[in-house]
């Protein structure tokens, strides 16, 4: 089997993750915002219970398809239509959650935080979270602020997007572990991608997600932007 067939066109840098022996077999994964499945191929033909969620009926429909013809057990109920915001899964529910490309798309402040806050929920402690976003590291000059930390990136797309500093403070309030540094890919000045990838720690001195989910609570309404 040529390595296109068994990885399918997974994000290299989850790649990475894999070569590093981070992920392994026996461990619970979700996709979340999985699209149609571009991360999943290699852990569907190698036995992983693997979840997936994404807002796009399509989507799933495309995942579901890719699951029963490369996994043996696979059931449509792995992959289901659900908001990234308000996840159905319990709390501690699996090993490594997977965001690829789906953060930078949130409208506002709060509605960024109450995702990132549904993907750590759902993560157990020693847990693996690997996020990769659109950010303005490298291309601060370059970028148009909307409001809301939405830009206009030269590419004429529009973004959420975060930038080291908040990077770092947002591990910091989720008591997170860097794997690593961050790691940013500059798209020909166009658009620049992160890698975020954190480990949940097995000991908790405080509830990182209520104290934030308070702090959500008290703060303004956030402005709309045409």
């Amino acid at each position: 089997m040529n390595p296109r067939e068994l990885y399918g066109d997974i994000d290299i840098y989850l790649f990475d993750q894999l070569l590093k022996g981070r992920i392994v077999k026996g461990m619970r994964i979700l996709d979340a915002g999985c699209g149609s499945g571009r991360n999943l191929v290699y852990f569907l033909r190698s036995g992983f219970e693997v979840y997936a969620i994404d807002h796009s009926e399509e989507a799933i429909a495309d995942v579901r398809r890719l699951g029963a013809e490369l996994a043996a057990d696979w059931s449509d109920e792995y992959a289901q239509v659900q908001s990234i915001d308000k996840i159905s899964f319990l709390n501690e529910s699996f090993d490594v959650v997977i965001s690829n490309a789906v953060l930078h798309f949130a409208d506002h402040d709060a509605h960024f935080q109450r995702m990132l806050y549904e993907l750590w929920r759902v993560l157990r402690p020693g847990g693996l979270l690997f996020v990769r976003l659109a950010s303005s590291i490298g291309i601060e000059d370059r970028v148009i602020p909307l409001g809301q930390h939405r830009y206009r990136l030269p590419d004429r797309s529009i973004r959420f997007l975060m930038d080291e500093e908040r990077l770092l403070k947002m591990t910091e309030k989720l008591q997170g572990i860097l794997l690593e540094p961050l790691k940013t890919v500059n798209v020909a000045n166009q658009r620049c991608m992160t890698t975020w990838v954190m480990k949940k720690p097995h000991i908790l001195f405080f509830d990182p997600i209520e104290e934030m989910q308070h702090e959500q609570d008290t703060s303004p309404e956030p402005t709309s932007f045409s």
